[in-house]
């Protein structure tokens, strides 16, 4: 499949409008394979509109919060009762988690209440996805449906991740592993999704290290500044726009930096950059797999 039938594909999937082919350079066979990916796109994953939301017609003007895509429908009563108590002590220490390996790692994290976003949490979201996977994509941290679900990007941000994973030929726990920065969930005094502080962060990030270092992937993508800037090591002023579009490595893995699907059904129209920093990815993956030596 040519770059060009793959990016019509990726902006089919997530809802951005037609897609313009010179008559000079179009061929007859092209079109048609085009007409084919579309038609089997508009009828399959989402094809039942009563229980998920179709990506195309995603409402651009909606206010969604800038993590993995809150449920508005829900309320914070059942996180009032019983709160947890911070507790430092249930952090082991950045050597210990270094040593330990799935069941150990994930055990920790649904033990910590190193923070104080325990303490409103209804559970830890470890991360998800194929333990294998040379894919490793990280997010910022878990909203509201992630939070109540226990895994990651499972609310209209995780649907559009989904469609920006399909354009890849990929999809979730199938050489991909999702997870985020932080294991809980970070909200302002609203009960609003928030970003992290940088101390939540650096108490939170060695379970994320340790995840790299068991996973060994050959590309990590950054979902948002927040990861970029986690991952990265930046100063917290670093903008996103610096980052994008330039090939990074964290923690000896080569990383490419886009845009949170969340922030992506605000302003559809970063949909375009956030194809090219895809296909920055996808070039990298292909140059690693053929070239494992590679620095």
């Amino acid at each position: 499949m040519t770059l060009e039938h793959r990016r019509a594909i990726f902006l089919q999937e997530i809802g951005v409008g037609a897609v313009w082919v010179r008559r000079d350079t179009a061929h007859s066979d092209q079109t048609a394979d085009i007409d084919r990916v579309t038609d089997t796109i508009n009828a399959a994953s989402y094809a039942t509109q009563s229980q998920t939301v179709t990506l195309g017609a995603v409402n651009p003007s909606a206010t969604l919060p800038a993590s993995t895509g809150a449920s508005p429908a829900s309320t914070d009563a059942a996180w009032d009762e019983s709160p947890l108590a911070t507790d430092p002590a249930t952090l082991p220490s950045t050597a210990e988690i270094a040593l330990m390996d799935w069941p150990q790692l994930q055990a920790a994290v649904s033990a910590c209440r190193g923070c104080d976003l325990c303490q409103k949490r209804s559970q830890t979201v470890f991360g998800s996805g194929d333990r294998q996977a040379k894919w490793l994509f990280v997010g910022e941290g878990p909203g509201r449906t992630e939070d109540q679900q226990g895994a990651p990007f499972v609310g209209t941000a995780g649907k559009l991740l989904d469609a920006m994973l399909s354009a890849l030929n990929l999809q979730r726990d199938a050489n991909v592993y999702l997870s985020n920065v932080v294991k809980c969930r970070s909200t302002d005094a609203h009960g609003a999704d928030h970003a992290p502080s940088p101390q939540q962060i650096a108490l939170c990030k060695p379970y994320l290290e340790r995840q790299i270092a068991l996973l060994q992937p050959t590309v990590i993508v950054a979902l948002g500044k927040t990861a970029a800037q986690a991952l990265l090591g930046c100063d917290p002023g670093t903008s996103l726009s610096s980052l994008r579009g330039q090939l990074h490595r964290a923690h000896q893995c080569p990383t490419v930096v886009t845009y949170h699907p969340a922030y992506l059904l605000r302003k559809p129209i970063a949909k375009r950059e956030a194809w090219d920093d895809l296909c920055l990815a996808l070039r990298t993956y292909a140059d690693q797999t053929a070239n494992p030596s590679a620095e």
